[in-house]
């Protein structure tokens, strides 16, 4: 089996993650949507997206679910921009943590919890600074473990592995 394979294996391992117990988002979600599209082109972004909307199948559904799927899209879409060094896809990362903390809390202040106004829309993204703390936490060890196989598989020539 091919390295390329083997890779994309740990890949599906990796999003199988989803199922099993953790805390409140501690998800792959953002590490996930940042790196596929990144290692195989942005033609994959809605295998990404499919891949999460089955998961979300068994998982459930929430008020903000759709906001969620439009980060895996909006990251998928921005990542190919952070090519190249180490320090490029760290910059990358934060900037999806940022999109992601963006739009899911927009979604959940849209979905009625706070009031329809502008301290409603303030307490709605500081309440989520905790959460926020787990998904920072997630999202960069699920980063070090794809740039650890990647490392590991010698694959840094992204230009190749996009067809």
């Amino acid at each position: 089996m091919s390295k390329y394979k083997i890779f994309i294996a740990s890949l599906i391992l990796l999003a199988c993650s989803r199922f099993f117990p953790h805390p409140p988002n501690f998800t792959n979600l953002i590490a996930l949507s940042f790196y596929v599209p990144l290692l195989f082109g942005r033609k994959y972004i809605p295998l990404v997206f499919f891949c999460f909307v089955v998961t979300d199948l068994f998982i459930g559904f929430h008020k903000t679910i759709f906001f969620t799927w439009i980060s895996v899209i909006l990251i998928g879409y921005t990542s190919m921009t952070f090519q190249g060094m180490l320090k490029n896809r760290v910059q990358g990362i934060f900037l999806s943590l940022f999109i992601f903390y963006i739009l899911s809390n927009f979604g959940v202040w849209l979905s009625g919890m706070y009031t329809y106004n502008l301290t409603g829309l303030i307490n709605c993204y500081v309440m989520a600074i905790p959460f926020f703390g787990n998904t920072i936490v997630s999202t960069v060890l699920y980063s070090l473990v794809i740039e650890m196989l990647m490392r590991y598989f010698r694959l840094t020539n992204f230009k190749k592995y996009q067809t």
